[in-house]
């Protein structure tokens, strides 16, 4: 018996990265799970990977029409929507404010903040006729904390935890539960993509990065390892299930305790530091 025997499920941006570890968590949990996400080519051999438990439906998350007519056909194979993720992302870009060209500040904005209010939308006209459901937001650390990505990333993903807790207040009294989940840093492909790598060899090398995790995170990072997309997919997981079911309105923050504070042994090997500068023995 699985978490999720029974349910049907949508995950949007589940060609890779998070979203892609969602879909394999989702089915191994029992759920009939609809994959969505712009790489056809990619969609279809992860559907095929998971068997008949899934299908994948090509799918843009910053056109509505695209993201209506998905959840539209899901109901209509499945005869109910029980669950979605929104985790459809690009990367953002490292401008300065003064320097921020606005169409490619749209382009972010379309896709992870009115993206999710697409599927939050479409999503809840179904929910609140069947009198449940439950809806998972992938946000990041950088809707929270300044300077981990740049302003059209962080603007977005703040703008999705205001939108959940929004959404949260007024689905709840329908039955229908509205959660985040914020991700730390995770080794996804986003990073190569960002940085102008081939999307598909940008996810196949995403792991690689955790050799580089001590110098990139070690200083940030209480708990000192990578985070894993596998490791988001599992709290994503308990959120749509019913073990969860008062929780809503809440942000499961996933990032080894960035948001928390820096490791003490950082602030107290700067500590000591300053007390050798400032004895007065020092000569």
């Amino acid at each position: 018996m699985g978490i999720l025997d029974d349910k049907v499920a949508v995950v949007i941006g589940a060609t890779s990265g998070i979203g892609a570890a969602v879909a394999r968590q989702f089915v191994s949990a029992g759920a009939q799970v609809v994959l969505a996400g712009r790489r056809t080519d990619v969609g279809d051999r992860l559907a095929a990977e998971l068997g008949d438990a899934a299908r994948f439906r090509r799918v843009d998350a910053s056109v509505e029409d695209d993201v209506r007519g998905l959840l539209e056909e899901a109901v209509q194979q499945h005869g109910k929507l029980d669950i979605l993720v929104n985790s459809a992302g690009v990367p953002g870009h490292w401008a300065d404010i003064a320097d921020i060209d606005l169409q490619e500040f749209r382009q972010v904005m379309d896709v992870h903040f009115y993206g999710v209010l697409h599927g939050l939308k479409h999503a809840a006209r179904q929910m609140i006729a069947q009198g449940s459901g439950s809806i998972i937001n992938v946000v990041s650390t950088s809707g929270i904390v300044g300077g981990w990505s740049g302003p059209d990333y962080s603007a977005a993903k703040a703008g999705v935890l205001q939108l959940t807790r929004s959404a949260a207040v007024e689905l709840g009294e329908s039955g229908v539960r509205v959660n985040s989940v914020t991700a730390g840093v995770v080794l996804t492909g986003i990073f190569g993509k960002g940085a102008g790598l081939d999307p598909a060899v940008a996810d196949r090398t995403a792991s690689g990065l955790a050799a580089v995790f001590p110098a990139m995170m070690g200083h940030y990072q209480p708990v000192q390892r990578p985070i894993m997309p596998t490791d988001v997919a599992e709290a994503v997981t308990w959120l749509a299930s019913d073990a969860s079911s008062l929780v809503n309105g809440h942000s499961l923050v996933v990032d080894g305790g960035v948001a928390a504070g820096r490791p003490i042994s950082v602030s107290r090997g700067e500590r000591a530091q300053l007390t050798s500068l400032l004895s007065p023995n020092k000569e």
